[in-house]
C-alpha cells in the first residue's frame, strides 16, 4: 500500500481526565474520527478524516475535546503554501478534480468591509425607528415607466401592473436544492419564509409535495437539467427563476451523485432512484438572448402572466451587458450570484478562480441599466457573501432591490462552514441525505433560528436607516451618495460609483 504523505487539516485533543467514555463523540461523528476501544475502555481519535465541524466538541458533556487547526507547518513559502502542497499531493494520489463546498475562501478584497454608510446630523435629522414608522416592504418585478390614472374624485390606476413578489424585508433565501440540502433544511426555509413574509428558492432539485402549502413563499427554479419541472411545480410557486449560472461554479453544470438520490429525491426530481442527476453546463435550448427570450415568454405563458419570471446568472466580467440583454429578453427580475456564492459541490479551482465579487457586479449592472433607461423594467437581486444587515444595506445602496442569502441561512441553522458538503456527511443534518444525520436538524428549531436572524437584521436595518434619516428602503435604493469607500483605489471607487471617505456631497 502506498504511503499517504498528506498532512491532516485538524488535530483532536482529548483530556483523558475529563473524558467519561460516554461515546457521544463516537456516535455523532459521521467521518469516523472517534472510536471506542472496549478492551481498554478508552476512546481514541484519528484526525485524518476530521472535517472540523466541531459537533463532537459542542456535544461533549464534560468539555473534554478540542478540535484545532493542525499546527504542523511546512517550510515558509509564499507560493507553495501548505494548502497548495496538500492539494498537489491529493491529486497526485487520486488523479481527479478537487471538490469543495461553500463559497470562495480566498483572501480577495471583501468590498462590503471597505464601504461606509452615511449618518444624519443637524440639517437632516435622524429618525427614531422605535417611535416612527419605517418601511422595509419591497416589490420584486417589472415596474412601469409611468402610471396613468382615471379622472374622478378618487383616481384609479389605469396602467396594468406586472406581477410582483411582495417582501416584508429585502432579504430572500437563496436557491439550495433538495438533494444538496436535506428535506428538514428545506422545510425550515419554507416555514421561516411564510412567517417572515419573504420567499425561499427551491434550487434546481424540484419541489417536495409536502411543501406545496408554502406556494405563496416559493420561487421555483428551471435549470438545464429540468429536474422536477412539471405543471404542479409552477402551480405551487410565487415566481419562476431560470438558472443559467451560480457564483461558485460559473460556466459549468451540476452533479448530484446517485448515492444521494433517495426515493424521495427520485420522486421530486423525476429521475430513477440511485442514478446521477447531471445538469449540463448550458441549457440546450439557450444559445442567445433571443433563445432566452423564448423561454422567458414560454414560462410566462405557463403561469398565465400571473407570476414574475426571472433569470439567475453568475457575476462575470461582462455581467452588465449580459444583464441588459436579459432585461430586453423580458426578465422581470435578475438574480446575480457573486464570486463568494456558496455551493454543495464544486471544483475547487472553479470556485476560487472564476467570476467577480458581487459588490462590483451590483454596481456595474445597476449603472448600465440606468444608463440605458431600462432599470425599472426588472428588479435586481444579488447574492454571494452577504453576511449581515450592513451588507444588505450596502447592496441596496449600490443598486440592488433585495438580496439572497444562502450560507448565512445555513449557518443560522447550525452549519459550521467546514466545506465538506459534497461528502454528504454533514454532522449538523443540513447538507446530507443520510436518514441518521438529517434527524439532527429539527425543522421547528431551524425555522425559529431563521426567523430570529431576519428579524434581528430587519431591526438593525431600521436602526441604520433611521440614523441615515431615511424611513423607506426605496429611498436608499441605488443612492450611492450614502456610501463612501475606504482603503480602495481610484479605479475601484470608480467601478463602485462611490466617493472616498472624507469627500462631501
Amino acid at each position: 500500500m502506498a504511503l499517504d504523505i498528506k498532512q491532516q487539516d485538524f488535530t483532536v485533543e482529548r483530556d483523558e481526565e475529563k473524558c467519561i467514555r460516554c461515546q457521544v463523540c463516537v456516535r455523532q461523528c459521521a467521518n469516523d474520527v472517534h472510536a471506542y476501544d472496549k478492551d481498554e475502555d478508552r476512546v481514541t481519535s484519528n484526525p485524518k478524516s476530521c472535517a472540523g465541524c466541531q459537533r463532537c466538541v459542542a456535544l461533549c458533556p464534560t468539555n473534554a475535546l478540542a478540535v484545532r487547526r493542525n499546527s504542523s507547518e511546512l517550510r515558509d513559502n509564499a507560493n507553495f503554501t501548505f494548502q497548495v502542497v496538500k492539494d498537489i499531493q491529493k491529486q497526485a494520489e487520486q488523479g481527479g478534480i478537487l471538490l469543495t463546498g461553500m463559497g470562495c475562501d480566498k483572501p480577495y478584497t471583501i468590498y462590503w468591509d471597505h464601504m461606509l454608510l452615511n449618518a444624519s446630523q443637524v440639517t437632516n435629522p435622524s429618525i427614531d425607528p422605535l417611535r416612527e414608522p419605517m418601511e422595509l416592504k419591497t416589490y420584486i418585478g417589472s415596474k412601469p415607466n409611468k402610471l396613468e390614472f382615471s379622472n374622478g374624485d378618487i383616481p384609479e390606476i389605469r396602467t396594468k401592473l406586472a406581477p410582483q413578489l411582495t417582501l416584508e424585508t429585502p432579504v430572500m433565501f437563496s436557491a439550495m436544492s433538495f438533494g444538496s440540502i436535506s428535506y428538514n433544511a428545506h422545510q425550515s426555509l419554507a416555514r421561516a419564509s411564510r412567517d417572515l413574509g419573504t420567499v425561499y428558492n427551491t434550487g434546481e432539485g424540484g419541489l417536495h409535495k409536502n411543501l406545496y402549502e408554502y406556494a405563496a413563499n416559493t420561487i421555483v427554479q428551471v435549470a438545464s437539467g429540468r429536474f422536477g419541472v412539471n405543471p404542479e411545480y409552477f402551480e405551487h410557486s410565487a415566481a419562476v427563476e431560470i438558472k443559467i449560472g451560480q457564483g461558485a461554479k460559473p460556466g459549468i453544470g451540476g452533479h448530484l451523485p446517485g448515492e444521494k438520490v433517495s426515493a424521495e429525491i427520485s420522486e421530486t426530481r423525476m429521475i430513477p432512484q440511485g442514478t446521477d442527476a447531471l445538469s449540463p453546463a448550458p441549457h440546450h435550448d439557450i444559445y442567445s438572448i433571443e433563445d432566452l427570450k423564448q423561454l422567458v415568454y414560454a414560462l410566462k405563458e405557463v403561469v398565465e402572466y400571473e407570476k414574475p419570471v426571472g433569470v439567475k446568472i453568475s457575476a462575470v466580467h461582462n455581467v452588465a451587458a449580459i444583464a441588459s440583454g436579459m432585461v430586453r429578453a423580458g426578465a422581470d427580475f435578475i438574480a446575480i450570484d457573486g464570486l463568494r456564492g456558496g455551493t454543495g459541490a464544486a471544483p475547487t479551482v472553479i470556485r476560487d478562480n472564476v467570476g467577480i465579487p458581487i459588490e462590483l457586479a451590483t454596481a456595474v449592472v445597476d449603472a448600465k441599466l440606468r444608463e440605458e433607461g431600462i432599470r425599472h423594467k426588472a428588479s435586481l437581486v444579488v447574492a454571494g457573501g452577504v453576511r449581515n444587515s450592513g451588507d444588505v444595506l450596502k447592496a441596496i445602496a449600490l443598486g440592488a432591490d433585495a438580496v439572497y442569502i444562502g450560507t448565512s441561512a445555513l449557518v443560522a441553522m447550525g452549519c459550521h462552514v467546514c466545506q465538506k458538503c459534497y461528502t454528504g456527511k454533514c454532522n449538523w443534518g443540513i447538507a446530507t441525505q443520510d436518514p441518521y444525520l438529517t434527524k439532527r436538524l429539527n425543522p421547528d428549531i431551524g425555522k425559529r433560528r431563521l426567523v430570529n436572524l431576519l428579524h434581528a437584521w430587519s431591526l438593525e436595518i431600521k436602526e441604520m436607516m433611521g440614523g441615515m434619516g431615511i424611513n423607506t428602503i426605496e429611498s436608499l435604493r441605488g443612492n450611492r451618495e450614502h456610501l463612501r469607500g475606504i482603503g480602495l483605489t481610484e479605479l475601484e471607487l470608480s467601478i463602485l460609483g462611490i466617493k472616498h471617505a472624507g469627500e462631501g456631497w
